[in-house]
């Protein structure tokens, strides 16, 4: 007896569910279809017309949501975030000079292009140049206590 020669199932032949093809309704198609003459939209009406759907936030003249609710604050548009990095990450550099590109390199900041921003959580096991970054000032006095130094 000879073996089928199956192809194994996979992502390229996987046949479709019963029941996952549907045909569109065909509106507009005359009185057979069961969608002819006005095509599901009812007489009349603003749906009923061409282009009759309102913009999205229109509440039929209604005072909408976004004007009712009151403003407060302000987002200031020319916000620059800065990237977290703790002292205590820090054990990770090997050699003693800390700069963004070392950084990233390490994966402890995301990008070169956003600015990095030394934070004074953890402790300073030995001394580090700091070359480029911003430092907090918890941060800048646990690196001096440890015999490092920031370069701006």
């Amino acid at each position: 007896m000879a073996k089928a020669n199956k192809e194994s199932l996979g992502l390229h032949n996987l046949p479709a569910p019963e029941g996952a093809h549907k045909e569109p309704k065909r509106k507009g198609r005359g009185q057979g279809s069961g969608l002819g003459k006005t095509a599901g939209r009812g007489h009349k009406g603003q749906r009923a017309r061409a282009s009759g759907n309102a913009r999205p936030g229109f509440e039929g003249g209604q005072m909408p949501l976004t004007r009712r609710v009151p403003k407060r604050g302000f987002t200031n548009p020319f916000r620059v975030p800065s990237q977290a990095v703790n002292l205590r990450d820090l054990d990770k550099v090997e050699g003693e000079t800390v700069s963004p590109a070392v950084l990233v390199e390490l994966g402890l900041a995301g990008k070169l292009a956003d600015p990095i921003k030394i934070l004074g959580m953890g402790e300073v096991t030995r001394a580090f140049v700091i070359r480029g970054c911003a430092v907090s000032k918890s941060a800048r006095q646990k690196i001096e206590q440890a015999g490092g130094k920031i370069e701006d």
